[in-house]
């Protein structure tokens, strides 16, 4: 994971985030009448797309899972497992349960209440890491302060279970300052890597920046095993542009991965646009 040429693919859309998910590759939402009918569309999705001849650990490093992706199947075998022992694709969990209201520019995360149990269920089934997302809206020097110290709180929790955390503090493309709050975000960032112990590490998935490079020092710091990028509702091309010109900087996109997908293309139609679109991100990751 720390070493690999190629990206991670997201795949943990959750309630919230699976509706628009599923719109977008053609499923409406008067397609499905209860939750869990939706959740069964998004696990057939997501299953097509993992067992797609395209999605191999040839230029995919990792996958982040929705929890009930991480207890489903894939091709009559432990997602998991699947990933890994068919794909040699490194397996990561989604484990926040969602954002809180707005407060100071910025959603923290709301109580992990589930976390423990959602740990020892990830070692069991042989997770290497976990993924947690907080929200900047706003350039606000106290709210992204709040969210990284949040964000490094649970990350240690996680690390006692020897699994990796990545910490995605994700910064709005819409925030009116979004330049400064990349740099504040930054700087928040580093002052409590300095503050790690010496054995652990942590991963960062952070916003496309405006600022081309302003990761370096975060890609270079001991204590940060990888940096991986999130397209942030950024299109694949402009995603992809912006990924190229920020050495050693790798993508983790969910929707421009998905760009173009739908549920009525036939095998070879989709397995060749999902090609596409993974040999431009890992084009624009290996640069």
């Amino acid at each position: 994971m720390g070493s690999g040429r190629g990206f991670i693919a997201a795949l943990d859309q959750s309630g919230g985030s699976t509706p628009k998910a599923l719109a977008l590759y053609g499923i409406p939402e008067d397609a499905y009448g209860n939750e869990a009918q939706m959740f069964d569309l998004m696990h057939q999705a997501r299953a097509r797309l993992i067992e797609s001849p395209s999605f191999t650990g040839e230029k995919i490093l990792a996958t982040i899972l929705f929890e009930q992706t991480m207890d489903r199947t894939v091709a009559g075998e432990s997602t998991v497992d699947y990933l890994w022992k068919q794909k040699h694709i490194v397996p990561f969990v989604k484990v926040d349960q969602g954002l809180a209201d707005v407060q100071y520019g910025v959603q923290l995360m709301k109580p992990l209440t589930q976390l423990e149990g959602l740990l020892e269920r990830a070692v069991a089934k042989g997770v290497f890491g976990t993924k947690m997302r907080s929200f900047i809206q706003e350039a606000n020097g106290g709210g992204i302060t709040a969210i990284v110290d949040q964000q490094f709180d649970v990350a240690a929790a996680i690390g006692r279970h020897d699994l990796m955390p990545i910490i995605e503090p994700e910064v709005s493309i819409k925030c009116p300052d979004k330049p400064t709050a990349d740099r504040l975000l930054m700087e928040a960032i580093l002052a409590k890597l300095d503050e790690l112990p010496d054995d652990r590490q942590v991963m960062l998935k952070l916003t496309l920046p405006d600022e081309d490079g302003l990761y370096t020092p975060l890609i270079e710091h001991p204590k940060v095993l990888r940096v991986v990028a999130l397209s942030g509702g950024y299109s694949l091309d402009q995603s992809a542009d912006i990924l190229s010109r920020n050495h050693l900087l790798i993508a983790s996109f969910s929707r421009a991965l998905t760009e173009g997908l739908t549920v009525d293309q036939t095998e070879t139609e989709f397995d060749e646009k999902l090609k596409a679109n993974i040999d431009e991100i890992y084009a624009a990751s290996v640069t």
